[in-house]
């Protein structure tokens, strides 16, 4: 019987109406953003249906909501009877939504963390004054160069290696600006800004890091059920104390998406679900192991499938 895993989503995939259709069907899905809202005080599933505020989109909402949407489908794959994935893995916030999945954190203390995850970073960095890129087309060693070159004074650095010619930069907002038109000028085939409030995974960061160290450290951490590889060095840990100094590490170093689904594909997999919103994963493990087949779950057609293709 072949093995497969399951990759959970991270900020970038929350999109408005969300698992809408699902929750039609399985009344899990509300349960479950019941359960996180009220650990937070906010009105989960009705800002990811609703936006009423133009919320979704906040850092310290958003990881909450992203991680109730993948655990809510996590707990539909049990009900449902699904065979169990032989491997986890999570990209960035997804990590969390991983070690839940896997045992290492209770549902309710993981949604407490991201929420204050989400503020902290929000925190380090006044909104403005941080910026991430995607760069398309250019070696990880010219990107290096490139942004040691741009940052000056400022910080600019590799944050998030996705795929194999697709590099996300991160740092001060002038010092990014800068590396993405040397990038553009080395050859680079496009440098986009993205869309989202906080420079993650990079030095900008570490004021983040520390406050969520001091949160990290009354959460009880567990051995992991089902093995997890994790973003910062794209390996599979077993020791809870490290797992948590790895979440610690990975708010501001650079995550590790290209090595984390090569280890994978080594450890014998060879299908992908993409347990949570959206298709981001999909695209980018398609790039990354062209032979690792990632199959959707975020709508009732997908889900069902998914559950087939696992089954045999």
């Amino acid at each position: 019987m072949q093995k497969f895993g399951f990759v959970f989503p991270g900020q970038g995939s929350q999109k408005l109406g969300m698992l809408r259709e699902l929750a039609t069907k399985y009344p899990v899905i509300e349960q479950t953003f019941a359960e996180a809202s009220a650990q937070i005080g906010l009105g989960l599933w009705d800002i990811v249906q609703n936006d009423p505020a133009n919320s979704l989109d906040h850092t310290h909402i958003t990881q909450p909501a992203l991680l109730a949407a993948s655990v809510s489908i996590w707990r539909i794959w049990q009900q449902s009877n699904g065979r169990m994935p032989a491997i986890l893995a999570g990209h960035s916030l997804g990590e969390y939504s991983a070690l839940v999945c896997a045992g290492v954190l209770d549902f309710s203390s993981a949604v407490n963390v991201v929420h204050q995850r989400g503020q902290f970073m929000q925190s380090a960095v006044p909104v403005g004054a941080g910026k991430m890129a995607a760069i398309v087309g250019l070696e990880n060693y010219r990107i290096n160069e490139l942004c040691d070159e741009a940052a000056g004074d400022e910080i600019v650095s590799a944050a998030n290696f996705n795929a194999p010619g697709q590099t996300v930069i991160a740092g001060n907002a002038a010092a990014v600006d800068r590396a993405m038109d040397l990038c553009k000028q080395a050859g680079a085939k496009r440098a986009i800004p993205l869309n989202v409030s906080v420079p993650s995974h990079c030095a900008l960061m570490k004021p983040a890091a520390d406050n969520l160290e001091q949160v990290l450290l009354t959460v009880q951490f567990k051995p992991a059920v089902i093995p997890v590889v994790q973003n910062v060095n794209a390996e599979i840990c077993g020791n809870p104390d490290v797992i948590r100094q790895n979440l610690i590490l990975q708010i501001y170093q650079p995550l590790q998406w290209v090595d984390s689904i090569r280890l994978i594909r080594k450890a014998g997999i060879s299908k992908l679900v993409e347990c949570g919103p959206g298709k981001v994963l999909s695209g980018l493990v398609k790039r990354i192991e062209p032979e690792l087949a990632c199959f959707g779950s975020d709508d009732c057609a997908s889900l069902d499938f998914a559950l087939a293709e696992m089954a045999g």
